[in-house]
């Protein structure tokens, strides 16, 4: 009897702690979703909305080769010495990547090397360097550039400005040999940030193995994969940490003198292009925008998402996961501005002739 009675308080005690452990952790792991908002400078006044400050965005409707030299154009920029063009080469088997003869003129008139970092998932064709070369052949890019897979040879670390998670970020060894950072990022959906912008080009993707790992756990683990670091992180934690991540590299970058932003928003699946099967895209292409702020190009590239008639399956992606965290911590530590002022160039151009 005495032996049933110890058994039983054992097991009461195994139920409690992790009675305790389930809701602790469901504590750590919730999140607020903020709803969205318009930050183009005209509905914010409209609205009497208050903005200290707004950043100009260009857009064209012209996805092609010209249309992408126009946009560039216009953010009047002079690269000089190593120029890096960075972009996401996708993973093995996803079509919604950048298409290289979109971007060949653009590059090679810069005369850019494609600068990327190995991903930190189990199951990746690109977590290994010779295989992620492979991947970045097979969809045409070592065609039109030379191709650095930065963080071959380690991981450089660079300072975080202000803030409260990271205090520093583990970048791919090579960034350092560049002088110049044209970030050209395919605008679309993401299974664990909301979305895939300018912000995750240069925070996830610049970041070496380790400092995907750092970024994903807000700033708490260190080694590949990011499976543990998903499962534990809070995901307002995890999109702050990108967003802090981003600042770091920005800042690096001559506190963003040595570095501007195109995103193409075509072929818009509400998945990354690091997703070898992704979901069917349902939504119709939009255009290419840039700007000199990644905050006021992010934000303008999520209006356009939510003013779009098909975007329902991308608008729910980016809501569910909380995915407009990111734009609202990378303004309060001063990376850029959510209120933006749209130059169309397509109505310029018409307006000239």
């Amino acid at each position: 009897m005495k032996k049933k009675h110890i058994v039983l308080k054992v097991i009461g005690c195994i139920v409690c702690v992790l009675v305790a452990l389930t809701v602790g952790y469901k504590m750590h792991m919730y999140y607020d979703i903020e709803e969205h908002e318009f930050y183009d400078v005209d509905t914010m006044k409209s609205e009497g909305r208050d903005f200290s400050a707004s950043s100009v965005v260009y857009m064209t409707k012209d996805i092609s080769p010209e249309g992408l030299q126009k946009v560039y154009e216009a953010l009047n920029v002079d690269p000089k010495g190593n120029v890096a063009i960075k972009l996401s080469t996708g993973e093995a088997g996803n079509p919604n990547h950048l298409d290289p003869d979109l971007i060949k003129n653009l590059i090679q008139s810069v005369d850019g090397t494609i600068i990327e970092c190995n991903t930190a998932y189990s199951g990746s064709k690109r977590a290994d360097t010779a295989m992620h070369m492979q991947v970045a052949k097979d969809h045409g890019f070592t065609d039109i550039a030379d191709v650095d897979i930065m963080d071959r040879d380690g991981y450089i670390s660079i300072p975080v400005e202000g803030g409260k998670n990271l205090k520093e970020n583990w970048v791919g060894k090579n960034l350092a040999n560049y002088d110049y950072v044209l970030v050209l990022t395919h605008f679309k959906g993401h299974p664990m940030g909301g979305f895939g912008g300018a912000l995750k080009n240069i925070s996830i993707g610049i970041a070496s193995r380790e400092g995907k790992v750092r970024i994903h756990s807000g700033g708490m683990l260190k080694k590949p994969t990011i499976t543990l670091a998903a499962l534990t992180t809070n995901q307002d934690t995890f999109t702050e940490s990108m967003a802090e991540a981003a600042k770091s590299v920005y800042d690096y970058e001559g506190h963003g003198d040595n570095i501007t932003f195109i995103s193409v928003m075509n072929r818009m699946s509400v998945d990354c292009d690091c997703v070898s099967s992704p979901a069917e895209v349902d939504m119709h292409d939009i255009g290419i925008l840039a700007s000199n702020d990644p905050v006021a190009l992010d934000q303008a590239c999520i209006d356009l998402v939510f003013e779009a008639p098909d975007g329902g399956s991308l608008q729910n992606r980016i809501t569910s996961l909380n995915g407009l965290h990111i734009l609202k911590h990378a303004e309060e530590i001063g990376l850029g501005n959510r209120a933006y002022e749209i130059v169309d160039l397509d109505e310029a151009q018409d307006g000239d002739n």
